[in-house]
């Protein structure tokens, strides 16, 4: 799986691009660790040990002319991860992360625009002091902390296939706007970006229409937004501006609205107001909006995934320090990316929606499959 979606020349050329070459002959090639930092996200649970061996096995198979290598001991894979740092897997999955639908692809499109959505989450990290200095500890009830240090990430999905094509990361103390100022610049022409009301800013806003991405945000409850012109589907236009000392400074920009309320018997939030760059109804009516807005969901999955089935519901990240941190979050990342591009693959193959293909299904049987090469104990620390 790993060589097929991260082929073993790639992986040499990021390597190199981020200055991790060898200068001499290793026992533990950063070729090699490189997949390894993959492949602790795939056996989030199995040692050092057995994870090695699992993926010295698979490259064997899959190169059958390459160097074995010796499996060593904890200490120098540890060594060996510290010599690799993170650069090189963040590389390779800018790199390799792409939307993976196809125009033809249901679900994933509107208006012939790809539905892609933006949120964050948080990782719990080894409890350590140099974790708890570069990431922070979030703050709970009574002035307490939480008791592990956290990592944030903010990431692009793709709606359709659940692949995380971007994404960015920091200590817990940044916020998730904050994160996401760098990640809306790599939004693109011919995407469609839902996000919830957390992430309006009137800069933001305007540094991810600047892109020329097509935007459909929902907005705070407060936000006030006043007609200028009412749209045959119900929707009107209006003007969001910039704010500063309370006071609407410039001419603002034209967005177009959408209010819709959905009854579900609870008595909870379900007023919305979006605000899109799709100012012509007849691209995109106001109906055609509120049901794609529902997509955004979708990314709530995918973290779901990333968390509690891929890495395990109550495991921490193992790594000790920031850099080796790093390092996991993007091996985690490559790892969900490879199995989604799989998972979407299988999909196409046999012309089904890739929501009806499992994600645990698939990532049990990549386990599985590799698993088998030696007598691995799923539950071993």
């Amino acid at each position: 799986m790993l060589t097929r979606v991260f082929p073993p020349v790639l992986v040499d050329e990021v390597i190199a691009d981020v200055g991790r070459t060898e200068q001499r002959h290793r026992s533990l090639p950063a070729r090699v660790m490189a997949y390894f930092a993959v492949g602790m996200a795939l056996h989030s649970e199995g040692s050092y040990e057995d994870v090695l061996g699992l993926l010295t096995d698979g490259l064997s198979w899959a190169e059958p002319t390459a160097e074995l290598v010796k499996l060593p001991s904890k200490s120098a894979i540890f060594q060996a991860r510290a010599r690799l740092g993170f650069e090189p897997v963040r590389a390779l999955f800018e790199r390799v992360a792409l939307p993976l639908a196809t125009p033809d692809a249901g679900g994933a499109w509107l208006a012939g625009r790809r539905l892609v959505a933006l949120d964050g989450t948080c990782l719990d990290v080894a409890d350590t002091a140099d974790n708890a200095v570069f990431f922070g500890r979030p703050g709970v009830n009574k002035g307490e902390q939480a008791a592990f240090p956290q990592a944030r990430l903010v990431g692009l999905v793709e709606c359709g296939t659940h692949a995380i094509f971007e994404a960015v990361t920091g200590p817990c103390s940044t916020g998730e706007v904050t994160l996401a100022r760098e990640l809306v610049g790599r939004l693109r022409p011919g995407m469609l970006c839902l996000a919830d009301r957390g992430f309006y800013g009137f800069s933001l806003w305007g540094k991810a229409q600047a892109t020329g991405a097509d935007l459909l945000w929902r907005m705070r409850a407060s936000q006030r937004l006043d007609p200028i012109e009412i749209l045959a589907d119900g929707s009107y236009l209006s003007r969001v501006f910039e704010v500063r000392n309370f006071k609407r400074r410039g001419a603002g920009l034209v967005v177009r609205v959408i209010d819709y309320t959905i009854d579900d018997g609870r008595d909870n939030d379900n007023v919305y107001q979006l605000i899109t760059t799709i100012l012509d109804p007849a691209v995109a009516t106001a109906t055609d909006l509120a049901l794609a807005y529902a997509q955004r969901w979708e990314i709530e999955s995918v973290f779901d995934e990333l968390k509690t089935h891929q890495r395990g519901p109550r495991t921490v990240l193992r790594s000790k320090s920031p850099e080796l941190v790093l390092q996991e979050i993007w091996g985690h990342l490559c790892c969900h990316y490879a199995i989604r591009t799989l998972m979407w693959e299988a999909a196409d193959h046999a012309h089904v929606d890739p929501d009806r293909v499992s994600f645990v299904a698939a990532l049990r049987i990549a386990r599985r499959s590799i698993s088998a090469a030696r007598d691995f104990p799923p539950s071993e620390q």
